[in-house]
Parts: C-alpha cells; structure tokens; sequence
C-alpha cells in the first residue's frame, strides 16, 4: 500500500484498526446484542456466503433481515456481488445467521475489521462456521464449476488478524492450526456428496491480496508451494473462528481455470455466472451437512 492510500481516513461506519482493538470485547456483545434483540433464538450454525453464493439464502427460511448498517461497527461490502445483511432462520431444523456479503483486506478494511462480524456470531453461541467462497483452480485435473472442500490453507495476506495483544476472553495468544478445517465436518461433507452424486474436490487454499487476478508466474509459484485453488478470502475469518473455539467447514467454487500455459483473461461477471450456475450444488452440500450436524 502506497503512503498515499494509506492515509486516507477510515472508510465509513467502521471503527479505525485502533479503535476496534480498544475495548474489543464491549464493540462485540453490544453488537451481538442488537442482534439478539430482533433474533433471540441460540444459533446452531453460522454461513458466510462469498461471491456470486447469495442466492443459498433461497434454502434459509428466514424469519429475520439486519442490514449491516444497523449494526454497530459492522463493516459494510463495497463489493457488487455482496448484498450485506445478516439473514436470520432455519435451515433443516437448524437455527443458523448467514451473512450475505463478507469483507475483503482489499476494500482497504484492516483485517480485525474484515473478521469482526466472526467475532459477533461466536459472540452469538454459533459453534460451527460454515465459510464459503468463489475461487481460481490451479488443479490441472480440476475444472470450472467443481466444488472442493478445504483441507488445509496458505495464508499469504501478509497479515494476521490475531496481531495485536490478545484478548483471552476471545480466545488463546497462540491458538493451534494444525487441524483449522474439522476433519468431522470435512468427512460429513463428502458423505452428503457421495450420497447425492455431487463431485467434491478437496485440497489446498491460498489466500492472497488481490484484487487483481495473478499473473502466469504467480500461478506457478501458487502451485508450487502446494495450493489447489487460490482466493482472496476465507482464511482472516477462519483463524478467528479457530480462535474462537469454532468448528469450521471450508467450501469453494472453482470458478475459472489459472493453468499458468493455458491462461485466458478472467471478469467478474464469467466469475459470478460459474459460481451461481455451481451454487445449486453448493446449497445441497450445505443442507445436507446441517441436517445431520
């Protein structure tokens, strides 16, 4: 980041890097309580859902909207593909808050910023995370439109949103990242897709900064040191969760092919369309998990 963008003021209705840092705990309950006063009920499961993944709100039976707005120090998605609101409901007799729309390192948010809202649905008595996300597949074997559950992730962000000093009431100063995706969880999702002859992938993701896509030899260094797939996502909020003491369950949409000697230029809209055409799939994974969870 330049010394010129760095200077810019916050972006607005979210708290400075600072500020959130101070006094962190409070910025949390008081948030989850505005929450909690239009949805009372204990939540089984919380679900962030990633580009081009809106429409698995279909399969929530939803009973309440928060707009991001109205919650205090919630950041807001600049992203046009991220609606940004909270939906409350069921989902096969769970009790689960979706968060329609994620934040990103690159909209210029600090990433104690970008994982607040994790913070608000621990906060709420979510237990499990279920994190979604569109992504670039660099599996030669791999196409367009395959769903892969994460095994493992690379973060190259060159960021840590546990950097600062620790809260031991939010979670441990060193929490253990050896298991971050719950192999329980990893192992529900590919019975359900097993059962429903869903191809699921599983494998590595790396996240970087973005926003633009990688160039051909950054392809091939991604590759290289072990990732499958790579997004510009996902892996601030699960530290945070794993911090937490959450359970989380990873699941990408591989949306466009980065194979360093047969790169063709990728947009937004061939992005979001292979995500939506994909989500259908994605949606019976999720359904199916939380019906047996």
């Amino acid at each position: 980041m330049s010394a010129a963008s760095s200077a810019q003021p916050p972006l607005p209705h979210t708290p400075s890097h600072a500020a959130l840092g101070l006094h962190a705990r409070e910025r949390i309950d008081a948030c989850a309580q505005v929450v909690r006063a239009r949805f009372p009920r204990p939540i089984d499961a919380a679900i962030i859902l990633g580009t081009g993944l809106g429409g698995l709100v279909d399969e929530i039976d939803v009973e309440q909207v928060i707009e991001y707005q109205d919650l205090p120090d919630f950041p807001l998605s600049t992203v046009e593909s991220h609606r940004g609101r909270l939906l409350c409901g069921t989902v096969e007799g769970k009790t689960v808050v979706a968060m329609q729309g994620r934040f990103h390192r690159y909209e210029g948010y600090s990433l104690q910023q970008v994982t607040f809202p994790v913070r608000v649905l621990r906060a709420l008595g979510a237990g499990t995370l279920i994190v979604s996300n569109a992504c670039g597949g660099m599996h030669p074997l791999w196409a367009a439109g395959d769903l892969m559950v994460i095994a493992d992730h690379i973060n190259l962000l060159g960021d840590n949103p546990l950097i600062g000093p620790n809260d031991d009431t939010l979670g441990a100063r060193f929490p253990d990242m050896s298991e971050p995706y719950d192999p329980a969880l990893r192992a529900l999702a590919r019975a359900v897709a097993l059962q429903q002859g869903i191809t699921l992938r599983e494998g590595v993701y790396v996240a970087v900064q973005g926003p633009n896509l990688e160039t051909r030899a950054e392809y091939r260094f991604l590759r290289g040191i072990g990732a499958d797939v790579v997004g510009m996502s996902t892996v601030p909020e699960v530290i945070v969760a794993l911090h937490g003491g959450m359970r989380v369950l990873g699941l990408s949409i591989i949306t466009d092919q980065c194979l360093p000697d047969a790169l063709e230029p990728a947009s937004l809209a061939q992005i979001v369309g292979v995500a939506r055409s994909a989500e259908p799939k994605l949606a019976a994974v999720v359904k199916g998990v939380l019906a047996r969870l």
